[in-house]
């Protein structure tokens, strides 16, 4: 028998309070502040130190390439770079769209090291084999180390943070925007002019879609793609607790949305936004969330069917979406950066495989399917 949210619901008496309230309240959303980082601050204290609540930072640059006559950055074919990391879910956003609207020969990259210290992201040396492409020096910038010596190049008086993605422009030597929301719907339409037809008339934010996207993508943000934050940085018990609850009834939610229909992605038989901004969260829960963020709850492979085909869907089919992945970048990032959480930087082996073929499922679910070993 296969476990649905009703059933999953059933058990719900028989859980802690805890854990029985993420399932019964509605979701919360929790505030949070924007501390830019000064010079003497810790890249990675990102907890506030009064409540324990993560702060997620707002966005410092925030311009548009757009082809409308006479903008400041208008499309064009090689003149804009952009700095990802492999680890980041963010980033990872871009590299998605960039690939499902054939922005390869028209936008470069370049992913960063996926270990980030105390000066942030830095470039891979020449001599560094690491999975993924395009992982190695700044190819702009040959004496570049770190990302943030382009924020510095571009305002030497910059005291923000050094993220990625970093859309940037080699012709005005300027950052156009390290706001991934933006950065893709960028990608969407305004290089549209100069691509081939296929990809000109691929729609990832169509008309008739575009309030119920927006709508999603308000509680998908606050709660699950940032939710996983909120849970893996509070330092107090109190804000983990009220970061968790909300965190896994929204996921009880995505889980009833895919379970009620037959089409393989969010919004029917095209991919959209809405695909593209949850599934760089949810194939990075099982093999970091889980155990890095403690949102052990419930994992995705044993406690959300629906979700659990609908991210392998998209993974094992979609190269966009499988070949921007780099679990090694992923693991290994959370894991050895984040030393508040993890100081001896051990990364666990498991769970194996990363993730699951689309014909598996684990033991226990194959149990619950009736289905033999």
């Amino acid at each position: 028998m296969i476990i649905t949210v009703g059933s999953f619901r059933s058990r719900i008496a028989r859980v802690p309070a805890i854990e029985r309230s993420i399932f019964t309240s509605s979701s919360r959303n929790l505030y949070f502040l924007s501390r830019p980082m000064s010079g003497s601050s810790k890249i990675t204290g990102w907890a506030d130190s009064k409540t324990g609540e993560f702060k997620r930072h707002q966005s410092a640059f925030r311009d548009f390439i757009s082809k409308k006559p006479g903008a400041e950055f208008p499309p064009e074919k090689g003149r804009y770079h952009l700095y990802v990391s492999y680890a980041c879910p963010w980033a990872h956003r871009t590299l998605i769209a960039r690939k499902l609207k054939g922005l390869e020969e028209i936008i470069p990259y370049t992913s960063v090291h996926w270990h980030m210290q105390e000066k942030g992201w830095r470039f891979a040396t020449a001599d560094e084999k690491l999975p993924g492409e395009h992982v190695g020096p700044d190819p702009i910038h040959p004496d570049y180390t770190h990302l943030r010596d382009i924020y510095f190049a571009v305002d030497p008086e910059y005291e923000g943070r050094f993220t990625v993605p970093t859309l940037y422009d080699i012709k005005q030597k300027k950052i156009v925007s390290n706001e991934s929301s933006e950065i893709i719907r960028m990608f969407y339409t305004e290089f549209d002019d100069i691509l081939p037809e296929e990809y000109k008339k691929v729609d990832l934010f169509p008309q008739h879609l575009q309030e119920e996207i927006e709508s999603t993508n308000d509680w998908t943000y606050n709660d699950i793609n940032n939710g996983v934050y909120k849970t893996g940085f509070a330092s107090t018990q109190e804000a983990y607790e009220s970061a968790i609850a909300p965190l896994f009834s929204s996921l009880v939610r995505v889980e009833s949305h895919l379970a009620s229909q037959s089409h393989p992605f969010y919004f029917g038989n095209t991919i959209t936004e809405a695909d593209i901004r949850l599934f760089t969260t949810i194939i990075r829960f099982d093999p970091v969330y889980v155990q890095h963020f403690k949102c052990n709850i419930r994992d995705i492979r044993s406690g959300f069917p629906a979700l659990h085909r609908w991210v392998r869907h998209l993974y094992w089919n979609v190269p966009a979406f499988h070949d921007t992945t780099q679990f090694e970048h992923i693991k290994r990032h959370y894991t050895r950066s984040h030393t508040q959480i993890n100081p001896p930087s051990i990364t666990p082996v498991g769970p194996l495989p990363d993730i699951l073929p689309e014909n598996e499922e684990v033991a226990a679910v194959k149990a619950a399917m009736g289905v033999k070993k």
